[in-house]
């Protein structure tokens, strides 16, 4: 069994960061893990995206053609990486920035208001926490005991003062995944 997934945005949005969270979960989950950054020539602004693959058999290939689940913070994200999610497979999109205009209908689609829910907790650099816990229960090798302790890791003792928030916003998007926002289409 495999989890492929596609996180992309603008560079400052936190993708790399998302990309290491689900990384680290999954490795303390006994999986095996491939995390591939890819930067565009700006750093804040420009295009970031990356591939986690997490596995619980050996990864033979970092590459992604196509995904299971995704996850777009942006316009050109969106319009990049909606066509390399697999038919019956999950786009979680960060519609404070997003608007949809032709949709695939093979796909299960989560349109979140992620950085309104960001604003609404105080730190508007908390839409890729929302969209992580709209898309936690839509894998199935890592869950929220094992995001929870790769925040712990990641930013635990070195700022805590950021646990509890980031947290409290992937709870917000669990919250959010489970009701109105997943629509078919």
């Amino acid at each position: 069994m495999m989890d492929k997934i596609l996180l992309a945005g603008f560079g400052g949005q936190g993708i790399m960061f998302l990309g290491k969270v689900m990384a680290y979960a999954g490795m303390l989950n006994h999986r095996e893990v491939c995390w591939i950054p890819s930067y565009g020539p700006e750093m804040r602004g420009g295009t970031a995206n990356c591939s986690v693959m997490i596995a619980n058999e050996e990864i033979y290939s970092p590459v992604i053609e196509v995904a299971d689940a995704g996850i777009v913070l942006n316009q050109p994200s969106y319009e990049k990486f909606v066509s390399r999610i697999k038919p019956g497979g999950v786009l979680v999109v960060n519609s404070s920035l997003i608007s949809l205009g032709s949709q695939r209908p093979d796909i299960h689609l989560i349109d979140i208001p992620a950085g309104q829910i960001a604003n609404q907790l105080g730190n508007d650099h908390l839409a890729n926490m929302v969209c992580l816990g709209a898309i936690i229960s839509k894998l199935a090798l890592i869950d929220m005991e094992t995001v929870q302790q790769a925040m712990q890791f990641l930013i635990g003792k070195k700022k805590p003062e950021l646990l509890a928030l980031n947290l409290s916003a992937i709870c917000k998007g669990i919250e959010y995944g489970y009701g109105s926002g997943l629509h078919p289409i």
